[in-house]
């Protein structure tokens, strides 16, 4: 098996800490591994793989000697913005979960599930996208196939994690009755409809990010979306309400079916035996989970479904991880 020179850029991140746990739990063929952060964090350790290895400060003249294959960045947008074309220009192959590429037109912008074939499309950069975009896509691209969507309203219950270590710890300490540091207000025991800035429209930048990479991502600029983004007091686990209404009659049975025979999808629906899926039940998990399925019986063709997912996991490292796997078995032949 023909194995790769990786690099995390943002090793020892949460983000970055779980693309390399996801990288040993999934066997990915690695020769040698360079963990790039900070130079605050440089000369730490960092474990992969039962072995110790030594934390490489991020700089041009490191990506130069070291040479990988393969970088997984997870290190933010300014970050990204400067180095992920040092390391294209060294003949790595850049998957970035940051937003800085997502809405570049000539950057692919995929989750493995809907739109695999752009990950050959790229010129040495693909783009993660946002977390609460991967999970509904993956819901929404086969029913967009089956049925042809018209209309999406998404709200999401989006966890503290999705804003880094600094959101995390928010909840931790507001339990204790400290003051937040990184939301505007108390977390614990609170919802903050208010992720990202607000921009002219009144929209966050959080809710265009979702209709913008939505369209971007299947292929299809004449859905018409909206999106109100709520950041929640839960540690791990995006939850989405989405309302999809369709071009063709669909019914209950028949989305299920989609639903079911779809990659990446694991259905948990049946509400009356209390099945439904939740945060802490996909903590940790790669797989989306959908259930609270039912007809919007206000519309003449329409659904509405509850969507769970991991936004560190499938919302992040696997994502990426995912990406890096098709385009090393492809490049392996």
């Amino acid at each position: 098996m023909k194995k790769y020179d990786v690099a995390v850029v943002g090793a020892t991140g949460m983000v970055g800490r779980k693309m390399l746990e996801v990288l040993e739990e999934r066997k990915f063929p690695v020769n040698k591994l360079y963990p790039f952060a900070s130079a605050k964090s440089a000369g730490s350790k960092i474990v992969y793989c039962g072995k110790e290895h030594e934390v490489i400060e991020l700089s041009e003249e490191n990506v130069k000697k070291h040479k990988p294959h393969i970088a997984l960045f997870s290190a933010g947008a300014g970050v990204s913005g400067e180095f992920a074309p040092i390391f294209a220009r060294e003949g790595a192959i850049v998957i970035d979960n940051s937003s800085r590429w997502r809405t570049d037109p000539d950057i692919p912008l995929v989750v493995p599930e809907v739109n695999p074939e752009k990950i050959f499309e790229n010129h040495g950069i693909i783009a993660n996208p946002n977390c609460s975009t991967i999970q509904a896509v993956v819901a929404l691209k086969p029913l967009h196939d089956k049925f042809g969507i018209k209309r999406i309203v998404y709200t999401t219950f989006q966890a503290v994690s999705g804003a880094g270590r600094g959101g995390y710890d928010d909840l931790k300490n507001g339990a204790e009755g400290l003051e937040p540091k990184k939301f505007p207000k108390p977390i614990f025991g609170n919802c903050l409809p208010h992720i990202d800035v607000f921009l002219e429209n009144g929209y966050t930048k959080e809710e265009e990010k979702m209709i913008f990479e939505t369209k971007k991502i299947l292929g299809d600029q004449s859905l018409k979306i909206t999106a109100t983004c709520v950041r929640v007091p839960v540690y791990y686990g995006h939850s989405e309400s989405i309302n999809v209404e369709f071009a063709k009659p669909v019914t209950l049975d028949g989305v299920r079916n989609v639903l079911e025979s779809a990659e990446g999808i694991i259905m948990t629906d049946d509400p009356k035996s209390g099945v439904y899926p939740t945060p802490l039940e996909a903590e940790n998990k790669n797989e989306v989970f959908v259930g609270r399925l039912r007809m919007d019986e206000s519309v003449e063709s329409g659904i509405n479904m509850w969507v769970v997912a991991d936004n560190i996991r499938k919302g992040a490292a696997t994502n990426a991880v995912q990406i890096a796997e098709a385009w090393a078995k492809k490049n392996a032949r």
